[in-house]
């Protein structure tokens, strides 16, 4: 399916007539290698591939990097028959490699008998591969992506010690745990993002680079919060709440009611603020694309199609009236994405036409919350 979409989005006949960001190429990768990473990007993920696919080259490769060595911890976390004291040792010696070159890299796949066949399994075999490019990065992007996948671990971590425990689901404490763990989950990436994008993209001097980190951080919170509430109902079956006690026990909820669809009234109210939080994200997420030049049509694609996708998947939670428990898939179709991908490219060309859509997106989130 991606290769039809691919020819309706014809970029390569676009950058015919746009011009596009100079990259400085942070390294050469060989042929076989980028073909390894992208069958590999493309094996464990379902839209974030398309944003690598659509990045320029160099920009690519460290982003992807981080992505699949990212995706290699969440695997050891999540995945797996063992118990939750050796997912978290398998990961703890995930996070050793990476802060110190010269450790030994872990012998993961044996320890996760559930991933011993598919992407995954292929994933954690090609860990070699992985640590070498990782080790052969140029010092800021080896720096950069060391710093994020070193974060997001953390924020694993606290997933295995703090919740998801056996019996009833553990919950956040406050809102601020929320901020500080979505921030560990995602928020990082989008300062990553941007440490990035400035690293290797020519005419990007003009924009200030710490107002851009505060935008990139709230656009990956917004996609996290997205990815809560999309989730809530499979993670509290695994013992993880998200919505923290303080708000749970201003509507008088525990974590375990959540699970209960008669609760679901009682729930809405949680729902909704959560929902203006990500919205309140997202529009920090669409100050973030607009501030990249237009020229950089690649670029804002990249950022353009996550922050749409996460906005339809947030209207499609907010018509739910059972929320935590399901009614309908919340994800959006794939033939969803492959309709809004080619008609995303004006919103690249013109702020104007990203925000009708980003905007027209948020208010059906906000008009199905009042239903």
């Amino acid at each position: 399916m991606w290769d039809a979409a691919e020819r309706r989005l014809t970029l390569d006949s676009m950058e015919a007539y746009h011009t596009l960001a100079r990259i400085r190429d942070p390294m050469t990768v060989s042929d076989d290698q980028r073909a390894t990473l992208q069958r590999m990007s493309k094996g464990v993920s379902r839209s974030f591939y398309l944003t690598i696919r659509v990045l320029p080259s160099s920009v690519r490769y460290p982003v992807q990097l981080a992505y699949l060595l990212a995706r290699a911890a969440d695997t050891i976390a999540d995945t797996g028959a063992g118990c939750a004291s050796s997912r978290l040792e398998y990961l703890q010696r995930f996070r050793v490699r990476v802060s110190s070159p010269s450790t030994p890299i872990p012998v993961i796949a044996s320890g996760h008998a559930s991933v011993q066949h598919g992407p995954e399994a292929d994933l954690l075999d090609r860990l070699p591969l992985l640590f070498e490019l990782f080790d052969r990065l140029p010092g800021p992007d080896l720096q950069n992506v060391r710093k994020v996948v070193e974060t997001l671990t953390r924020g694993m971590e606290l997933d295995l010690t703090h919740l998801g425990a056996e019996g009833d689901p553990a919950a956040l404490g406050t809102v601020d745990d929320l901020d500080e763990y979505v921030y560990l989950a995602a928020g990082c990436v989008g300062e990553f993002w941007t440490d990035v994008l400035f690293s290797h993209t020519d005419g990007l001097d003009a924009l200030d680079r710490d107002s851009m980190v505060g935008l990139g951080i709230r656009f990956g919170k917004a996609l996290q919060l997205t990815n809560i509430l999309r989730d809530a109902l499979d993670d509290l079956r695994i013992g993880r709440c998200y919505v923290p006690l303080d708000m749970l026990s201003s509507v008088g909820l525990t974590p375990s009611d959540l699970l209960d669809p008669a609760c679901a009234s009682k729930a809405r109210p949680l729902l909704a603020a959560m929902m203006r939080l990500a919205l309140d994200h997202y529009g920090a997420a669409e100050q973030y694309i607009s501030a990249v030049p237009a020229r950089h049509l690649r670029l804002r694609l990249s950022m353009i199609w996550p922050a749409l996708i996460g906005l339809a998947t947030l209207s499609k939670i907010a018509r739910n009236p059972h929320w935590p428990n399901h009614c309908a898939p919340a994800k959006v179709s794939r033939r969803w994405v492959y309709w809004m991908m080619p008609r995303s490219i004006p919103c690249a060309w013109s702020n104007a036409v990203l925000a009708y859509w980003a905007r027209r997106l948020a208010a059906r989130v906000e008009a199905s919350l009042q239903l």
